[in-house]
């Protein structure tokens, strides 16, 4: 019997279609080539483009948002650090560069992000364009926002996805540095600004008010998840995630798992039509999908006893684990006061080598992992070896968005009251950048032009000056 997390039999050749077609293109070829496909424009670009263009809301249950969810607070995030990794992070960059990263605090670009190989938006810097020195600054920036286990869980990622470009002999799409980063906002000790890293398999949105927090959304994947040779042989990715969802659901006893499990095929008997996407699979809270519509299913926590809420929150953790120690606590006790609100729901098996999905959701969080089919990999069916994982921060605390409004609305001016009865949200220190009223809002009017020139009349943000020996 074959080892169901051995992805070694699953190796494609070159003859494999997938792999065949990406032979000797590079980064910007291979997304071209993506755009022009009927096949993904259909399934994923148009769908994106529509869905960015709505005007972001969250996550929600019923398409209304739960007012007073969020709360500005002290978490004692990093922000110094972070304020002096930025810092030196835009004094290593040269003029272009520093041009190149920084967006608005308020751009819709925050909503780009995507999990996918195909480099389609382009904007932020990319890794592997730059030289050691400016990519070991965008790493010590990473470092100082995330906990030491949330920055390593990031790097493997992306020596996970290397590992994928060897095997099918392209590291020019699937490569270690196949990553874009933005800076958004200017660095600051007491105003709002923030990060954002995206590519194949990850995804973070890192935002910071004052010493306060929020990492969300976040993605984090790997095909396949472990390294069998090599440098990094024996790196195994998403365990605790998957032994977790299985030591929850098999805790439970036969009535309360009756309720959790909601459907017992991933793949199809029960499942119902429409509920599985070629692309995203079983898991919903995907790329662009801000705004999705989401309902509670499952059981809810509210039914479980001490042990099985106790592995409950153990299982909400090891999402969560990216986060530095003080907005992880406070995240994880936002998560407890909504305990007897939150559900959880199952599709598929529930033996080891049975593959599956969950999710954990409540009114402050969604978490779902899931097992997925190859891509890269020849596995026709979900295998234990393709894992995807997802944390998103329902009803409007997305990318900070409700804290946002309530920074603006405490520690500002009242009578400005941006994001308030029709108001804008962005925000300047001064009244001379007012008068800058371009924030990207906007919906790009076709797939191919996402790499338009953000120069243009924004706000300057006061950086170092780069080095003399830079261009």
């Amino acid at each position: 019997m074959i080892d169901p997390k051995d992805f070694r039999p699953f190796v494609p050749t070159l003859e494999y279609p997938r792999v065949a077609a990406f032979q000797g293109r590079d980064a910007y070829q291979h997304g071209d080539a993506g755009l022009a496909n009927p096949y993904p424009k259909a399934l994923l670009f148009d769908p994106w483009d529509a869905l960015y263009a709505q005007e972001f809301v969250g996550v929600t249950t019923n398409g209304h948002v739960i007012p007073d969810l969020f709360r500005r607070q002290s978490q004692q995030a990093p922000v110094q650090e972070m304020h002096r990794a930025a810092l030196a992070m835009l004094a290593v960059f040269n003029v272009e560069q520093r041009r190149l990263v920084s967006l608005p605090l308020h751009a819709r670009e925050w909503r780009r992000w995507n999990n996918t190989e195909m480099y389609i938006y382009r904007y932020g810097l990319r890794l592997e364009e730059l030289d050691l020195a400016a990519r070991e600054s965008i790493l010590r920036l990473m470092e100082c926002s995330l906990s030491p286990k949330g920055f390593e869980k990031t790097r493997n990622t992306m020596r996970i996805n290397h590992f994928l470009g060897t095997l099918t002999h392209n590291t020019r799409v699937l490569g270690e540095w196949s990553y874009n980063f933005t800076l958004f906002g200017e660095p600051s000790l007491s105003e709002p600004w923030g990060w954002q890293i995206s590519g194949h398999h990850l995804a973070l949105n890192c935002l910071v008010i004052k010493d306060q927090m929020v990492l969300s959304p976040t993605f984090m994947g790997a095909e396949p998840n472990t390294i069998d040779e090599g440098e990094h042989a024996g790196l195994k990715m998403f365990e605790d995630e998957e032994q977790k969802g299985l030591s929850l659901i098999t805790a439970l006893n036969s009535s309360q798992r009756q309720k959790a499990i909601i459907y017992h095929d991933g793949v199809g008997a029960d499942l119902p039509e429409g509920r599985r996407h070629k692309a995203d699979q079983l898991h919903l809270g995907g790329a662009m999908q801000d705004n999705r519509i989401i309902a509670y299913e499952g059981i809810a926590a509210r039914e479980f006893n001490a042990n099985q809420q106790s592995r409950l929150l153990d299982l909400v953790q090891s999402f969560i684990e990216p986060l530095p120690e003080g907005p992880n606590k406070a995240r994880m006790q936002e998560v407890q006061d909504h305990l007897h609100e939150t559900y959880f729901s199952w599709i598929g098996g529930t033996h080891e080598h049975d593959t599956f999905y969950y999710r954990v959701q409540s009114p402050v969080i969604m978490a779902e992992f899931d097992h997925h089919s190859g891509v890269f990999l020849t596995n026709t069916l979900p295998a234990k070896f393709h894992i995807h994982t997802l944390v998103r921060t329902p009803n409007g605390g997305d990318y900070g968005k409700d804290l946002l409004r309530l920074h603006y609305l405490r520690d500002h001016d009242a009578s400005l009251k941006p994001g308030v009865a029709g108001q804008r949200v962005d925000h300047h220190p001064d009244d001379r950048s007012r008068v800058l009223d371009h924030s990207h809002d906007h919906p790009h009017d076709h797939p191919h032009d996402h790499s338009h020139d953000h120069s243009h009349d924004h706000h300057e943000i006061q950086k170092p000056a780069p080095p003399s020996t830079k261009d």
